[in-house]
């Protein structure tokens, strides 16, 4: 999301609006006398025009009109928001489901771009590409050093499908670099990033993302569940922020039967006021055993399966109170490319909630709603979780649920804080642990791939030797050391760090397939699942 964009340009905007106003009352008199429903807008162009000509310095009348517009649709709501061409199409591309370029996921450490992950189906796997490669040139010129950064890499690497770009890399152990011709092409994103068989006939699938492909990513990953015997479902939305209401509807039919409501809106100008989405006949998983995982960080379309599991008694909810996005946002694209979202209607639950929290006190505080919850100890003890009585529905089988913005889980799971430390929080935010198992992968790491996941899984272990290795790292990275919270985390340390070698010398599927193991919300939705 970019929000940022929205709030720095705020007091710059009302500044140019204020010295326009007051230039043109003192000097100008009455710069538009039209009246009319168009009156305002004139104004605000006449405004634009006249900070345009006359204002102290130089004003870019596009960048202008853009943070007026800006600013104007943020007072409304959140939700609303206007975007550049450029925005947009950054915006879009993970909900279309693809990008074009040549199809890697970087870092750059020490000014020298690094190879993290290589997109499965992207151009850069078909000719070879590994990671832990480090790009030393493109096009024949160096691209080292500090004038590299994330935007230099993306404009340079990104492009139209069809061009093509050389790069020469270098590869550990290897002291010849390699030059690879590579044709730009469609990147695919993927929306399910884990899909297997926990244990039993229980299946488990994760799904980042409501795109365009996600439904049909979902039913190959259920299919190929399946035929290995899945009777129950786990499905993970936690950390899914959303995306295409008909991918979720879709989705949300899948698991109830016909004539289910799965969700409605309401809005003052939608015709006939809303709109109601319906189960249909036919879902492949409408009868077995499904429980939902959810946190603060599942918000929109995650929301709306939720709330239509939750009420119409359907399944289990494990976890923690969604975020509460539950405004509907219609897209209008303008004719340079730039487009902007206005909320046109709320979602509602079955049951009648809705899903949309107040945002009455600013979008500021809107966005620090995380933070606060942990502040009040909601994140930790169901308890802090201040309901409302007014806002109590009931689902068909008489459950008490709540609304006022998201979901309460039937199953609260508090934020795991044992396992967890300032240091361990600053090893993984900064990308420490991630950089450091790419430094053990290149010097381990074809041992590693030869023996196999399976061999890697059951018999590797990060030890007090190789944790002490990552603090030492970590410290040459001016992080200092604290061997205290290293020892209090070391059980999640150690298998954070298996599960991100897993990542970067296999898939991102065996990277959950080793964290997993000591997620303690999923073991209770296991627990959960084995009691049906």
């Amino acid at each position: 999301m970019k929000r940022k964009g929205l709030f720095v340009y705020l007091p710059i905007a009302f500044a140019l609006i204020f010295i326009a106003g007051v230039g043109i009352g003192r000097y100008a008199g009455k710069i538009n006398a039209k009246r009319g429903p168009y009156a305002h807008a004139d104004k605000i162009s006449s405004i634009i025009d006249y900070v345009q000509d006359q204002y102290v310095d130089t004003v870019n009348r596009e960048k202008l009109i853009d943070k007026t517009i800006a600013d104007m649709l943020q007072e409304l709501d959140p939700h609303s928001a206007y975007m550049t061409a450029e925005e947009v199409k950054r915006a879009n591309e993970p909900l279309e489901g693809n990008f074009e370029g040549i199809g890697i996921e970087f870092n750059i450490i020490t000014d020298t771009i690094r190879v993290m992950n290589v997109i499965t189906g992207g151009p850069s796997e078909t000719v070879g590409i590994h990671a832990g490669d480090r790009i030393v040139s493109v096009d024949g010129k160096p691209f080292t050093g500090k004038k590299v950064n994330n935007n230099l890499v993306l404009k340079t690497l990104r492009g139209q499908g069809g061009t093509k770009v050389n790069i020469s890399i270098r590869r550990p152990g290897i002291p010849k670099l390699f030059a690879f011709n590579i044709t730009r092409g469609t990147v695919p994103i993927y929306s399910i990033d884990a899909a297997y068989m926990l244990k039993g006939d229980i299946g488990y699938v994760k799904l980042s993302r409501f795109a365009a492909t996600s439904f049909d990513e979902y039913n190959a990953a259920f299919k190929k569940l399946q035929l290995q015997g899945m009777q129950k479902m786990i499905l993970d939305l936690r950390g899914n922020g959303g995306g295409y209401l008909n991918i979720a509807v879709s989705l949300a039919d899948e698991f109830l039967s016909k004539g289910k409501m799965i969700v409605y809106t309401k809005g003052r100008a939608v015709p006939h006021g809303g709109k109601k989405f319906i189960a249909t006949a036919g879902g492949a998983f409408e009868n077995n055993t499904l429980v939902l995982l959810i946190d603060e960080n599942s918000a929109s379309a995650s929301e709306i399966i939720a709330g239509a599991i939750q009420d119409n008694d359907r399944g289990t909810i494990v976890g923690r109170r969604s975020f509460g996005k539950g405004l509907v946002q219609e897209e209008r694209e303008l004719a340079d490319g730039s487009a902007f979202r206005l909320t046109i209607a709320r979602y509602f639950t079955p049951s009648g909630r809705c899903i949309q929290r107040t945002y009455a006190k600013g979008s500021e505080e809107y966005y620090q709603e995380e933070s606060d919850r942990y502040k009040r100890g909601e994140l930790m003890n169901a308890d802090s979780i201040k309901f409302i009585d007014s806002l109590k529905f009931r689902t068909p089988s008489g459950k008490i649920v709540y609304g006022g913005g998201g979901i309460m889980p039937d199953v609260f799971v508090p934020l795991d804080t044992a396992e967890r430390s300032h240091y361990v929080n600053e090893l993984i935010y900064r990308g420490l642990i991630k950089d450091f198992a790419l430094e053990y992968a290149d010097a381990n790491g074809d041992k590693l791939k030869k023996e196999g996941f399976d061999h890697f899984r059951k018999s590797f272990s990060v030890d007090d030797a190789l944790l002490h290795q990552l603090m030492a790292y970590a410290q040459t990275n001016k992080l200092k050391a604290d061997e205290q919270q290293l020892e209090r985390c070391r059980t999640f340390l150690s298998n954070y760090v298996k599960a991100t070698l897993a990542r970067i010398l296999w898939t991102e599927e065996d990277f959950y397939i080793i964290y997993n193991t000591r997620d303690k919300t999923l073991q209770r939705a296991i627990l959960e699942a084995e009691k049906k």
